[in-house]
């Protein structure tokens, strides 16, 4: 075993074999070409001990866990992966539990490339199944056995993946919808300046609800063409606070049917008919919106009356010429995931910087070289000069997690910390939790953009923080986070927008800023302070 000041001076990766050990003053591990085409590991199993050994729970005491006065009672994610690796190790198992697979979670960062270099051609990541279950079970007359990303797996993950890719991975595909995001920024700033207290310049205690009214808006913009007027046109209408409450519930509900022992699947609990409720309540708006979307695209096949001048033609409007059916789906996805994980991301950047007002400085100046009025536009070449405001926005990510980490199920026996991990089971790893620890991440509760900047200086603040395995964000390879561009750009234009109008304060302590269920969620009142600044 390693000791913690000698882990604390190396970072491992798994660059082909054997293993190689790297100085911590090292940026890079390779590129993500080499990353992809390295050769699946070759395991020596005859020596492993068999994955029985590995400890953890019983199915007992897993649930018992759950109960009042459990190790995890009203706990979140994170925390029960804590509690258990204190009690069991960096490896221990997870017993699988009516209908789960068994699951594996290590905190071993030498275990993660293992992980990620034997995913196999179609990586399997388990979905939410109570989605699935709703798609399949509760409403297969509407998805007739077509699924999206977020529950399908193997070829037909692959068949909708491939049409998807071209349209949101593509760097200059997802740049086309700039001014569209754009446009919902400027509505928002306004909004800002119209709910601010006009005596304190603060948020209402809702602020949050504004937030997520921005990530929704954009998110209905690029993925229909579809202005829902959730910022100000029909903010007060009951349509619009049922589709923010509805994907709220989705979340916190998700917690108590996939992290928990599933009973839903065997007995019909409040929580299982919450959620068929609220994905019918989801399912049945978003519909109605695709529905009039797709009347339009059918009705205007020389695309003059679809798409707004200078705007970019929707993902709906690109998926209905290869498949209308996966169209609508993956439009129905964009809207359940992207909206709370981006609106928790935007409330993490906001609080970092508002709570370092040094580098808040350090961020405007930088803003103001391609915004020199407030009034100035931004544009997509514009944006190609911030490299401290990406830098900001990583160093947020990192302090604040949506989630632990990245989830795979083995294709075939692997080995990690020793163990055969057998061919069928999930496998979970933490790295993105392990960023807030001294161990991996020097000054590690502090926010320090500068250790994202490729200089000098950077290295000692880096740690970790390099290693293409420990720092997934949007997850890795090919099933990392179809939306990434797209929410990398609309992180970027909120965040410019509103530095540069404005000084950013946050009057409140922070130490429990966020909770977390299934994803980290705000905890607190968002009652950030914006002060107009002089042009």
């Amino acid at each position: 075993m390693l000791s913690k000041q000698v882990k604390r001076s190396l970072r491992f990766s798994n660059i082909g074999s054997p293993w190689i050990v790297t100085q911590i003053g090292c940026k890079n591990y390779g590129t993500q070409a080499e990353l992809n085409e390295s050769k699946p590991t070759e395991f020596n199993l005859k020596n492993a001990r068999p994955s029985e050994e590995v400890p953890g729970p019983s199915k007992l005491e897993f649930v018992r866990g759950f109960l009042p006065g459990g190790l995890f009672y009203k706990k979140g994610l994170n925390d029960m992966i804590l509690i258990l690796s204190k009690k069991y190790g960096n490896l221990y198992r997870i017993p699988g539990l009516f209908g789960n697979n068994t699951t594996y979670a290590t905190l071993n960062p030498k275990d993660y490339p293992v992980l990620f270099r034997n995913e196999g051609k179609w990586p399997i990541r388990r979905g939410f199944s109570c989605i699935e279950h709703h798609r399949k079970v509760h409403r297969p007359e509407f998805f007739e056995d077509v699924e999206g990303l977020t529950t399908s797996s193997g070829e037909q993950w692959a068949k909708v993946r491939t049409v998807v890719n071209p349209i949101l991975m593509q760097p200059k595909n997802a740049k086309l919808y700039f001014n569209t995001l754009l446009d919902v920024n400027y509505e928002f700033l306004e909004r800002i300046r119209t709910i601010r207290d006009p005596s304190t310049q603060e948020m209402p205690d809702d602020f949050e609800d504004d937030i997520n009214r921005l990530t929704l808006e954009s998110v209905a913009a690029v993925a229909m063409n579809t202005q829902l007027g959730l910022i100000h046109k029909n903010r007060h209408t009951a349509e619009s606070k049922t589709i923010i409450e509805t994907i709220r519930s989705v979340f916190e509900l998700a917690y108590d049917l996939e992290i928990q022992p599933p009973i839903w699947r065997y007995i019909k609990t409040p929580q299982y008919k919450k959620m068929m409720k609220s994905l019918d309540t989801m399912l049945d708006i978003c519909n109605k919106y695709i529905s009039e979307a797709l009347r339009r695209i059918e009705h205007d096949e020389s695309g003059k009356l679809t798409t707004e001048a200078g705007k970019e033609k929707s993902v709906l409007e690109k998926l209905a010429k290869k498949d209308k059916k996966i169209a609508v789906v993956m439009a129905l996805d964009m809207m359940l995931a992207g909206v709370d994980t981006t609106s928790t991301t935007i409330a993490s950047i906001l609080i970092c910087i508002a709570k370092n007002p040094e580098k808040q400085a350090k961020l405007l100046a930088e803003i103001k070289q391609i915004l020199p009025e407030k009034s100035s536009k931004l544009t997509i070449e514009k944006m190609n000069h911030l490299p401290y405001l990406r830098a900001c926005i990583k160093e947020a990510m990192r302090l604040y997690p949506i989630g632990p980490g990245t989830l795979r199920e083995t294709p075939y026996e692997i080995v990690l910390s020793g163990y055969r991990i057998p061919a069928g089971v999930d496998v979970v790893t933490v790295g993105n939790l392990q960023m807030c620890d001294e161990e991996y991440v020097p000054h590690a509760k502090e926010f320090i953009p500068e250790r994202w900047l490729r200089d000098e200086q950077a290295a000692k603040y880096a740690g970790d923080t390099a290693n293409s395995f420990m720092y997934l964000p949007f997850g890795y390879g090919p099933r990392s986070c179809v939306g990434k561009r797209i929410v990398d750009m609309e992180l970027e234009i909120s965040i410019a927008h509103l530095v540069r109008n404005f000084n950013i304060e946050f009057n409140y302590p922070i130490e429990n800023a966020f909770r977390q269920k299934f994803i980290m969620v705000p905890n607190i009142p968002l009652k950030f302070k914006f002060e107009e600044r002089n042009n």
